[in-house]
C-alpha cells in the first residue's frame, strides 16, 4: 500500500465552454461532471462561463494555486468521462502532477502531446505546435502541491499574454491544455496516466456528446476499477500464482467491509501459522505450512489491491505493510531453523549449522533492502540539486561501460522471456515465498536457507551491478 495525504484535492472545473451546457441524462455535462467529482470526493470549484474570457479563468486559477497547499485538479467543463478514469489520477496515492491520456495517435476530443517514459514530454494546443505526438490529452490536469506555486506563475504569465492577445489561435475553452504545456515547457514532470479501456474525451456538441457518453455504458466501469486494482507489472509468481485469481478475494473482501489494514493483519497471522507448523519439522506439518505461507502471501498482494480498489491509503498501511513483509519472512526462517534442529543433536549452531544459515539468509535479505533504498535515496537526492548520475570529471570510457550495460538491460526489454527472467533473477519477495514453500514442503530447511543464500547472493550481484551501470 501506498500512502495518500488526508488532505483533500481542489477540483477547478473550467465552464468557459458551450459544450459545457450540453444536455446529459436530464442535466448538463456540467452538471454530471461536477457531480461525479463530488462523489470520488473532491471540493469542486467551477470557474468562468460560456462565453467567458480565457485570461480570467487563468487568472483565477493562478489566485487558487497561489493560496492552496493541497493538490489542484484544473479539468475542462466539456469532459465526458467514467468516474473511475477521473479517479485513476485525482486519488492515485501519490497525488503528484498528471495528466489522462489516450494513446495513439491524436484526433477529436483532446489536444496533442507527446509521452515518454510514462511522461508528459510536450504537449500541444491552438498555439503551441508539436511535433511527433503520440497520444491526446484528455482535459483533466491534476497538479501536485509541491507544484503549485510553478502553476500559479505559469497560470499569471498565460494570463497577460491571453489579456494582450498574444496567444494566436488559441480558444477561450483551452485553459487547462494551455497550464500543461505550460508546465511541461517550465520543467515540471508530469505524469501520463493512461486510460486504459475507460474513456475520457471532451465533446463539441450534441451528437458528439451523445456518442460519447454511448461509449461509456459499453464498458464494465466495475470491471475495469477491479482489473486496475491488480498490478500489471508485478515479478512472474505473483503475477501467474496469485493475481490470476486474487480480484475475487478483493471483492469478497470489499463486500466483507475489510480494510486493507486487517488483511494485512490476516496474511501476518497465517505468516505465524506457517512458522508455527514449520517449527513442528514433520512432513505433514511441513505441506501445511507451506500452504499457509502461499496463503499469506496471496493476501499480502491482495491488502495493496483491496486498498487501491477502495482507495482506502493511509501512512500507517503502508508501514505496516512493508514493515510487516519483513516480520513475516523472518518469523519463517525461525520456525523453519527449529523445526529443523528439533530431536537432531547438533553444535552450538544447530544441525549442519541451521541456525548460522538462517542468521546468513536475514543478514542478506537485509543487505539487498538497504541496496534497494540507498539507492533510490541517492536518485532522489541527485534529482533535488538538479544532478544527473556522475560529474563532468568522471571518466568518459567507464561512463560508456555504464550506458552499454544500461543498453544491453533496456534491449532485454524487449523480449518477453528475457524480460520475466530479469523479473526472476532478482528474486521479489513472490520467488522467495515461492523458493521457501517448495523447498520446506517437500525437501527440509537446510535446502531451502541454502537456496536463499545461493540465489539471494546471484540476486544482490546482479542488482548491484546494475544499479553501479546506472550510477557511472
Amino acid at each position: 500500500m501506498q500512502v495518500q495525504s488526508v488532505t483533500q484535492t481542489v477540483a477547478v472545473v473550467l465552464a468557459n465552454t458551450p459544450a459545457a451546457r450540453l444536455a446529459c441524462d436530464g442535466g448538463t455535462v456540467l452538471g454530471r461532471l461536477t457531480e461525479q467529482l463530488t462523489s470520488i470526493p473532491v471540493a469542486v470549484r467551477v470557474v468562468g462561463h460560456a462565453g467567458g474570457h480565457l485570461a480570467d479563468d487563468l487568472r483565477e486559477i493562478a489566485v487558487v494555486a497561489r493560496a492552496g497547499s493541497a493538490p489542484l485538479a484544473i479539468i475542462s467543463g466539456d469532459v465526458v468521462a467514467h468516474t473511475e478514469a477521473i479517479a485513476a489520477l485525482l486519488e492515485h496515492p501519490a497525488r503528484g502532477t498528471g495528466a489522462l491520456v489516450a494513446a495513439g495517435e491524436p484526433g477529436p476530443g483532446g489536444s496533442p502531446v507527446r509521452v515518454e517514459n510514462d511522461r508528459v514530454a510536450a504537449a500541444g494546443n491552438s498555439f503551441h505546435q508539436l511535433v511527433g505526438p503520440n497520444a491526446t490529452f484528455r482535459g483533466v490536469l491534476q497538479v501536485g502541491a509541491s507544484d503549485l506555486p510553478r502553476l500559479a506563475a505559469v497560470a499569471a504569465e498565460l494570463s497577460d499574454l491571453a489579456a494582450d492577445e498574444l496567444l494566436g489561435d488559441a480558444r477561450d475553452d483551452e485553459a487547462a491544455d494551455l497550464l500543461l504545456a505550460g508546465l511541461v515547457r517550465s520543467g515540471v514532470p508530469v505524469a501520463a496516466v493512461p486510460l486504459g479501456v475507460l474513456h475520457a474525451e471532451r465533446v463539441t456538441g450534441q451528437e458528439a456528446a451523445d456518442a460519447a457518453f454511448g461509449r461509456l455504458g459499453a464498458v464494465d466501469e466495475e470491471r475495469a476499477r477491479l482489473d486496475a486494482a491488480v498490478k500489471q507489472d508485478d515479478g512472474f509468481f505473483a503475477t501467474y500464482a496469485v493475481s490470476t485469481w486474487s480480484r475475487h478475494v478483493v471483492k469478497a473482501a470489499a463486500w466483507l467491509r475489510l480494510t486493507p489494514n486487517g488483511v494485512t493483519g490476516i496474511s501476518v497471522g497465517l505468516a505465524v501459522m506457517a512458522a508455527v507448523w514449520f517449527s513442528t519439522g514433520t512432513r505433514a506439518a511441513q505441506l501445511a505450512g507451506a500452504v499457509a505461507l502461499y496463503l499469506s502471501f496471496v493476501l499480502d498482494c491482495v491488502d495493496g489491491q483491496l486498498a487501491r480498489y477502495t482507495r482506502r491509503f493511509s501512512p500507517i498501511g503502508a508501514w505496516l505493510d512493508a514493515t510487516f513483509d519483513r516480520v513475516k519472512e523472518y518469523v519463517v526462517y525461525v520456525g523453519l531453523a527449529i523445526g529443523y534442529a528439533g530431536g537432531i543433536v547438533g553444535g552450538p549452531t544447530g544441525p549442519q549449522n541451521i541456525w548460522a544459515l538462517a542468521v546468513a539468509a536475514m543478514l542478506l535479505q537485509a543487505v539487498r533492502h538497504m541496496i534497494d533504498f540507498s539507492y533510490a535515496g541517492a536518485v532522489a537526492d541527485a534529482a533535488r540539486v538538479g544532478s544527473a548520475w556522475g560529474n563532468s570529471r568522471r571518466s568518459l570510457a567507464v561512463a560508456a561501460d555504464g550506458a552499454r550495460l544500461v543498453q544491453l538491460a533496456g534491449k532485454l526489454e524487449k523480449g518477453t522471456a528475457t524480460r520475466w527472467a530479469k523479473k526472476i533473477v532478482v528474486l521479489p519477495i513472490g520467488e522467495r515465498m515461492a523458493l521457501i514453500a517448495v523447498t520446506a514442503a517437500f525437501f527440509n530447511a537446510y535446502v531451502t536457507f541454502v537456496a536463499l543464500l545461493v540465489w539471494g547472493t546471484i540476486a544482490a550481484l546482479y542488482t548491484l551491478t546494475g544499479r553501479i551501470a546506472r550510477s557511472l
